[in-house]
Order: structure tokens, then C-alpha cells, then sequence
């Protein structure tokens, strides 16, 4: 996995984000052991005290989970990935839009400007 961590933000908040969507993605299936915090602490190359804090933050949004001998695994809720995954989906549409209505564009020309690339994309 590709770890692209800015200095502009906490950098556990950034780890949050892309191990969510590493298991939203399907990278990491349900009921799946998750990689020991120092295993990820070395493949992000950060401190595993920061590592340690964000698969906590993620245990606190129901992703993940701990066997106490065992280690951490992936939710097998599927309905809680699917609802993080719209959460996520609609953050980034958001935006979109958001950046969309700088340029000018109304509403009916984002829809038609989405149409056109989306047709384009399945060509």
C-alpha cells in the first residue's frame, strides 16, 4: 500500500482515513485479522504510537475490533462498512459540488458535465 501522509494535518487522522477506505474498498474483507500496529507503523513508516492511535480511533468507529489474545480484526458488520462507505462517498461528492459551483457551473451543467463523462468512461 501507497501511504501518502501530508505535514498539514495530524498524521493519525490521515492513517484513519486511508486504512477506512482500505476496508470500505474491500483491500481488507470482513472478519479479516488486520496487520499488527507494528507492522503498519513500519509500512507507513510512522511512530506505532500513532499507528496504536488510529486503529483505536478506528475500534471507536466499529471497524475494527480486538480479540484479546488474537489481535485486531475487520467489522463483520457489513451493514456498518456499507454505511461508512456512503458516508465517505457523499464527503467526496460534497466537494465535488462544492468545487464545482466555484467554477460557475449550475446544477443542470454538473449533471450534464457528469453524464457526458460518465458516458465517455463506459466507451
Amino acid at each position: 500500500m501507497t501511504w501518502e501522509l501530508k505535514s498539514d494535518r495530524p498524521i493519525y487522522l490521515q492513517l484513519v482515513e486511508q486504512l477506512e477506505l482500505d476496508i470500505v474498498s474491500g483491500r481488507y474483507q470482513p472478519g479479516d485479522k488486520f496487520p499488527s500496529v507494528r507492522d503498519l507503523a513500519t509500512e507507513a513508516a510512522v511512530n506505532p504510537n500513532t499507528m496504536q492511535k488510529a486503529l483505536a480511533e478506528l475500534e471507536d468507529l466499529e471497524l475494527l475490533y480486538t480479540q484479546r489474545t488474537s489481535g485486531r480484526f475487520v467489522t463483520e458488520d457489513v451493514e456498518k462498512i456499507r454505511q461508512v462507505k456512503e458516508k465517505l462517498a457523499r464527503q467526496q461528492l460534497e466537494l465535488f459540488f462544492d468545487n464545482m459551483r466555484k467554477l460557475g457551473l449550475s446544477q443542470e451543467e454538473i449533471v450534464s458535465l457528469l453524464h457526458t463523462i460518465t458516458k465517455e468512461k463506459s466507451e
